[in-house]
């Protein structure tokens, strides 16, 4: 009788089994079948995912540092490419507006020196060997042209002569800080040129006036350079009131 009770017991608790394991998650399941060594995998796993987030984290922070170096250099760049353009645009005005090579008096004796005189140094490496020889004698003298009346105001003397009007429109006051702005920023530009105000002598507002040039094309010319470095340019008559620049301005 007791054997029976008890077979009958272990089969009720067989299928009550049977069934419960349906009503437990699998999740629950799988984790009371994996081994120990499944789970540490999982925590490294774990441990490596917040790893790689601290360095995206400091890989983002090094690109927005590494962004910030490269406009920096950029506006450098953008910075010299300006003021190499600048020289590009000056120096050949400053060639053409040089003076051309000027003569050597000839008459006025400045120094002796004898015949075939021969000065050796010694250098590291040999010897230099200077030999110094006087000047030909001075050809004739060429007549001298009639001297030209100076006139105070370039324009009124030559009616014809061009200039370039720099900028826009401005107040009278702020003319002579203009022109000084102008020479700190593009002093090669204005080599030889001297500044006019253009307009009615009572009025509010006048135009910058810079020259004189030597021709209308060659006014043209110096616009496109001034063009070049966003500065508004057109030519125009050299004709106006010399501009005062006072002493701290100059």
């Amino acid at each position: 009788m007791l054997w029976g009770i008890t077979a009958l017991f272990c089969a009720g608790l067989a299928v009550f089994g049977s069934n419960a394991s349906l009503l437990v998650p699998q999740g629950v399941i799988a984790g009371l079948h994996q081994p120990r060594v499944a789970g540490a995998t999982i925590e490294n796993l774990r441990r490596d995912v917040a790893a790689l987030r601290e360095d995206t984290t400091r890989l983002r922070n090094e690109n927005q540092i590494l962004l910030s170096r490269f406009a920096l250099q950029e506006k450098s760049g953008t910075d010299v490419v300006r003021r190499v353009g600048a020289l590009e645009v000056s120096v050949p005005l400053m060639l053409e507006s040089a003076p051309g090579r000027a003569a050597v008096d000839r008459s006025v004796t400045t120094s002796s020196i004898g015949a075939g005189e021969t000065m050796t140094f010694e250098t590291e490496g040999g010897s230099v060997a200077v030999r110094q020889t006087s000047m030909p004698p001075a050809g004739a003298a060429q007549p001298l042209p009639a001297p030209v009346p100076s006139a105070a105001n370039p324009a009124l003397a030559a009616p014809n002569v061009y200039g370039v009007a720099l900028g826009t429109a401005l107040p009278v006051s702020d003319a002579a800080l203009f022109w000084n702005d102008l020479n700190v920023k593009f002093g090669p530009l204005l080599l030889g040129l001297a500044p006019l105000t253009s307009g009615q002598s009572d009025a509010a507002t006048t135009r910058l006036v810079a020259g004189p040039v030597d021709d209308l094309a060659a006014a043209r010319r110096l616009c496109e350079r001034f063009e070049r470095v966003s500065v508004a340019c057109q030519p125009m008559p050299y004709d106006g009131t010399p501009l005062v620049i006072d002493a701290q301005g100059g």
